[in-house]
């Protein structure tokens, strides 16, 4: 099935670069003969797709399976699609019961480099002690150093146990073709565990050097033993930190539904396809799928020479963003939530496709549960990896905790400072401290950054001259530039930069979390919660309005009110936009049924009793608790009072008069035309 072998095709259709070479301008029909260099199990996969789908001649790895199923999603009708999917179960199944595909320890390949490899890192290991006994190193450089060094070694020891197996091994091919596990867990059974972290989540600087093929020594069971514990612990407690972070992002985001079809806004958010190489060719932006994909195109993509490649207005499927790229277009501008003009809710264009149903979002979707859940159910992948690893020394401490950190918008632990103002940089290098003195291009006040720790390191980053290299003594700085490594507390990044930068700053850092952990979330479903988050604005100036300054107001409200005030020529309020955790964001929702239904119940009721307000009844709590319908799907209003009329073909096809003529009656009756009875000549009306 997987030996190489060359084959005559007469009934598969080439790849496209094959067909343009051998077949030209008149394309490939069923009948044309060419030849392909493959293997049998390559030919049987492909005779289950579409006819007419190009062959596909490479290996069948989960992702590149569903690469295919999408595109087929994106060229064929949905029956299609179906069919084919249901042909590959069907062969999967086959397959998988006569391959014989099993571990045992004979599948277990020690790299035989594996000691010179290890003497070769213990030499290291050994100067780097011997500084430490004399003094030439303190305890958290020579653990630094420790740490560094057995990185190498267990990533060189992984990089040669690849090297040895074949690819025919079993475990390689379970591996590789994304069924379950992952190199990680290979590398721990035959090559080395590598570094651990103690309970407190630092690495411990002696590595466990033996494999479990090989078995450990009673001092690596001892120091393995901290991972494994950890990992079950994690799974008891962080499971119910994943469920508490879904309740709280679906109460800040239960009311997001969509409720019209276009706000007509002519704002958007711009993404990137590709990356521009040196040598002028496009490298494709390897998180597309998140980005871009399936959303509705802001303004039309034009080329060079001026020519429409995608209209405004268009969903950009895998079709739309190849043609974009075919055309050299590096950077689009899609329309987001972000930006949507809604007052309540979003509408259905900001949004874009339904990433479950493949078309535009209906009216009446919840998206707003559908984000929460997204984001959420995730999280409980993020709990169960650190078991999987069993506390092999990566950074799994991001996991969790960070995702909870950005949304609940805390300032980071050991947080990065960002630059105020651009200028030159004067740095002052002292003992355990930096101090980093901007000085701003336009002359201003000198901004100062005392006592940061050296722990942090200073940041890499692109300099003038294109080079990159840590920040340095007058190096010249942008504003909003973050100076050290860690992470910016995005208040500071509000303050500095603004509301459309955090809303960046916020959507990337989450999707790094889950990028390392491997897990794919559309950006649109992040968007949709930081569009919560950044709802309020604090009233600075009251204007000629009502509003009290220091107060919390929505958003649409505040720029509703301010239009009215202008149009009767008055003084327009002025704002500040607030940055809010979720938590806060649910308990300074508008529906205080909601906010009491969630956290603080006496506050709440005490609050709203005290302020006489009232509940608008516009989210699905607030409904849900009184027994209303609530204001999504068919319960919104749009559809609650429609009556359902049959069309003229619909009447014709259900009253239609048979024509029997001689056949049955004598000709007295007279003949049948097969017409529609005209309803509308008879009246409806109640015969009781």
């Amino acid at each position: 099935m997987r030996a190489k072998i060359k084959v005559r095709l007469t009934q598969l259709r080439p790849p496209v670069e094959i067909e343009a070479e051998l077949f030209g301008h008149s394309g490939w029909q069923p009948g044309d003969a060419w030849m392909a260099e493959t293997t049998l199990g390559r030919v049987m996969f492909n005779e289950l797709l579409p006819l007419g789908y190009p062959f596909v001649n490479k290996q069948m790895h989960k992702k590149v399976q569903a690469a295919i199923i999408n595109d087929l999603a994106e060229r064929y009708p949905m029956i299609v699609v179906a069919q084919t999917v249901d042909k590959l179960k069907d062969a999967g199944f086959y397959w998988a019961t006569r391959s014989g595909v099993t571990v045992s320890m004979a599948d277990v390949l020690v790299p035989p480099r594996k000691k010179e490899i290890l003497d070769h890192y213990e030499e290291r290991a050994d100067k780097v002690e011997k500084q430490f006994q004399r003094g030439a190193l303190n305890h958290d450089e020579r653990n630094e150093a420790l740490v560094e060094i057995w990185k190498e070694a267990t990533d060189e020891v992984g990089q040669a146990l690849r090297e040895h197996y074949p690819d025919d091994n079993p475990i390689i091919t379970i591996v590789d073709s994304g069924a379950t596990g992952n190199f990680t867990q290979t590398r721990t059974l035959a090559g080395m565990k590598g570094l651990v972290t103690n309970p407190k989540g630092e690495f411990i600087p002696r590595p466990v050097k033996s494999s479990f093929r090989e078995g450990l020594t009673v001092l690596e069971y001892f120091i393995n033993t901290h991972g494994a514990r950890k990992g079950l612990a994690d799974t008891a407690l962080r499971t119910a930190d994943s469920g508490y972070l879904t309740r709280r992002l679906v109460d800040v985001s239960q009311d997001v539904i969509v409720r019209e079809h276009d706000c007509q806004t002519e704002r958007g958010i711009v993404v990137e396809l590709a990356e521009r190489a040196p040598d002028g060719t496009l490298i494709r932006d390897p998180y597309i799928e998140t980005s871009a994909y399936a959303r509705t195109l802001g303004t039309d993509a034009v080329d060079e020479a001026g020519n429409v490649i995608v209209e405004r207005g268009q969903d950009l499927g895998d079709p739309e963003i190849d043609a974009l790229l075919a055309a050299g277009i590096t950077q689009v501008k899609v329309r987001s939530v972000l930006t949507c003009a809604t007052s309540t809710g979003v509408c259905a264009t900001c949004y874009g496709r339904s990433m479950a149903t493949g078309k535009l979002v209906d009216i009446g979707e919840a998206v707003g549960i559908v984000a929460a859940q997204s984001i959420g159910e995730p999280g409980t992948q993020l709990t169960m990896r650190t078991f999987h690893q069993g506390g092999v020394g990566e950074d799994i401490t991001g996991g969790l905790p960070r995702v909870q950190e950005l949304f609940e918008a805390r300032v980071p632990r050991g947080k990065a400072p960002i630059a105020d103002v651009t200028g030159r940089v004067r740095l002052e290098d002292g003992e355990r401290f930096y101090k980093i003195t901007i000085v701003p291009d336009d002359g201003g006040e000198e901004v100062v950054y005392d006592k940061i720790s050296k722990r942090q390191r200073l940041r890499v980053f692109k300099h003038e001259d294109g080079s990159e290299r840590v920040l340095s003594d007058g190096d010249h700085v942008e504003v909003g530039q973050q100076l050290m490594e860690g992470s910016a507390d995005p208040h500071e990044v509000l303050r500095v930069q603004g509301p459309r930068e955090v809303q960046i700053h916020l959507v990337r850092e989450v999707q790094e979390v889950y990028r390392a952990q491997g897990v794919s979330i559309h950006d649109k479903h992040i968007e949709v919660i930081v569009r919560q988050m950044l709802r309020r604005v604090t009233i600075i100036d009251s204007g000629s309005t009502e509003f009290l300054p220091g107060s919390l107001i929505d958003r649409a409200e505040f720029e509703a009110e301010n239009r009215r005030v202008v149009a009767e020529g008055g003084e327009p309020a002025a704002g500040r936009p607030v940055l809010m955790g979720i938590t806060k964001a649910s308990l300074a929702t508008d529906s205080w049924l909601s906010a009491a239904s969630f956290q603080e119940t006496t506050r709440v009721l005490t609050d709203a009793a005290i302020n006489c307000r009232s509940d608008k009844l516009n989210g699905l709590k607030e409904n849900v608790i009184i027994g209303k319908l609530i204001p999504a799907g068919t319960g919104i209003n749009r559809y609650r009072n429609i009556a359902v009329q049959p069309t003229e073909e619909a009447r014709a096809a259900a009253y239609t008069i048979p024509s029997y003529e001689d056949q049955y009656y004598s000709p007295d009756f007279g003949a049948a035309t097969g017409a529609a009875v005209p309803l509308d000549d008879y009246g409806y009306s109640d015969y009781r």
